[in-house]
């Protein structure tokens, strides 16, 4: 037996022939999910098959290319917003909207991060493949409403939460005790640090701070680690 039988074919020179059509479209019945091998979804057209192993279309799959889409992060905190992109993987794809959204490896690829945090913040983190939702993060970024939880250690007096009156974030107590005190931060335009500066200009100590909400959209119960879909009705 020669090298290229042991080997096996690039699946989509097999899908190719398979479905008599071009390379370039089998590969995108194959990015989109519609092949499987030995009944297995197969996402990769550069990996080989062998002639033994059954090869699938799936019946009325049309070779269009993956359309762009969204995806929301739950950002662990202590995890530079530059290195989050790489927990944007099927095991990590939030459990409850699985069955619904099958992910593809082309859903990861060219994200880019419209809403960056603090390496010490966890929360809500954008990364989008759709140009429109990119311009519309940009070109609103100065007045959408970022919602932030902020734990600080001890309680916050009434002549501390004053302070914040003349800041350009509305500042409420969610929970007191005598350890620490949970604030929330609801400010428009929010930049990385811009709440470190305020709670420490107000004489308070952050020990955590999570963002919950971007705009309209929310963190929606998202584990630290875990991603879901901007579903089509969801909106900025």
């Amino acid at each position: 037996m020669n090298g290229s039988s042991e080997e096996g074919i690039r699946l989509a020179k097999r899908v190719a022939a398979l479905a008599g059509c071009s390379r370039r479209e089998a590969e995108l019945l194959i990015e989109n999910g519609a092949v499987r091998v030995d009944g297995v979804p197969a996402l990769l057209p550069q990996s080989r098959v062998h002639d033994h192993q059954k090869v699938e279309i799936e019946a009325g799959a049309k070779p269009e290319p993956v359309l762009p889409v969204t995806l929301l992060l739950h950002k662990p905190a202590g995890m530079p917003t530059e290195n989050a992109q790489r927990l944007l993987v099927a095991a990590n794809h939030h459990e409850p909207e699985r069955a619904g959204m099958r992910f593809l490896p082309a859903h990861a690829k060219g994200q880019n991060c419209m809403t960056p945090l603090e390496t010490g913040a966890s929360g809500l983190v954008v990364y989008t493949q759709d140009w429109r939702i990119e311009r519309k993060l940009h070109e609103d970024a100065g007045v959408m409403e970022h919602e932030v939880m902020v734990d600080v250690a001890g309680p916050v007096s009434p002549e501390q939460l004053v302070r914040f009156e003349r800041s350009p974030a509305r500042v409420s107590i969610g929970r007191q005790a005598d350890d620490q005190t949970g604030l929330r931060f609801a400010l428009k335009g929010a930049r990385p640090g811009q709440i470190a500066d305020l709670c420490d200009n107000a004489g308070l100590r952050i020990l955590a701070m999570r963002r919950i909400r971007i705009g309209r959209v929310p963190l929606s119960g998202l584990q630290p680690g875990q991603w879901r879909y901007l579903s089509p009705h969801e909106r900025f």
